[in-house]
């Protein structure tokens, strides 16, 4: 059995930056980044770019294809169904949701989440045993995070996704596929707290038992996604100062727009979208 798969969602019809996938960041595509930098999480068993059955996403599927990537095609709105119908044939114990905007992704933050939702605590007289069902290290406002945007790793198991795509029934649920593990939870519970360890823990009022990784420091300011033209001109910067290659950490990133601050002012003007916001296209 596959233990963990990556799921990796693509597609063309970006409304702030068409096509964004497949556009050129040092002489690949954004596409390409995404899947060897998932590759490269060793607790990852197999990638998957799960796009959708729109004529428009002919050109991800035949990328895929032209260079031996594993893919689907599903609903274009229902990014849920779509998660759900690719992992139904693998039945695996978890899955780790990426978005293929993500090009700067670090494959051991991939690591660290599966980690995380695969322990399970030992019951004590206060606190009863327990297992993760959704592991992240970002949440949208008000919740918060403490990565970049743009290092995005979210991960739960199989028998949690069943659960959330029989019941959840909103638009943005069906869209943003992960909300419905989280919103019911107290900000409170998840939100950065110096000096408190990580991860902050939350229970849903749902059932689900959720964790929010936090780093030591507060970096959730910064925007390293590609969602507009200016934040491909950002990645497209930050990759060519690292030789257009994949061998970095997100640290060599946060060292880097450190040492040159005028690379994050490129895109610092950018809004990113909430949870709550979805395709009026649909």
């Amino acid at each position: 059995m596959t233990r963990t798969i990556a799921i990796i969602q693509a597609r063309m019809a970006s409304s702030r930056l068409p096509d964004k996938v497949l556009l050129d960041i040092g002489g690949r595509p954004m596409l390409d980044w995404v899947i060897e930098r998932t590759q490269r999480a060793n607790l990852v068993d197999k990638v998957i770019v799960a796009t959708t059955t729109d004529p428009s996403d002919d050109p991800v599927a035949a990328f895929c294809s032209e260079h031996g990537y594993t893919f689907t095609r599903g609903s274009e709105p229902d990014v849920l169904d779509r998660y759900y119908q690719t992992a139904k044939p693998y039945a695996p114990e978890n899955i780790v949701r990426i978005t293929a905007d993500c090009p700067l992704l670090d494959p051991e933050l991939v690591n660290e989440t599966v980690q995380y939702l695969n322990q399970s605590n030992s019951p004590t007289a206060s606190q009863p045993s327990f297992k993760y069902d959704f592991v992240t290290n970002r949440l949208p406002q008000p919740w918060g995070r403490t990565y970049p945007i743009g290092l995005d790793v979210e991960a739960f198991t199989w028998h949690a996704l069943q659960q959330v795509w029989h019941d959840a029934d909103q638009k943005h649920h069906r869209e943003h596929v992960t909300p419905y593990f989280y919103e019911d939870i107290p900000v409170d519970d998840l939100h950065f707290k110096e000096n408190q360890p990580s991860p902050a823990r939350g229970y849903s009022r749902r059932g689900f038992q959720v964790a929010l990784l936090h780093y030591a420091q507060d970096y959730g300011h910064l925007r390293w996604t590609v969602d507009t033209p200016e934040d491909l001109n950002f990645v497209r910067a930050v990759v060519a100062r690292l030789d257009n290659t994949a061998d970095f950490t997100w640290l060599n990133v946060l060292t880097l727009v450190q040492h040159e601050p005028e690379l994050t002012q490129i895109n610092a003007a950018i809004k990113h979208k909430t949870h709550l916001d979805v395709d009026r296209r649909n």
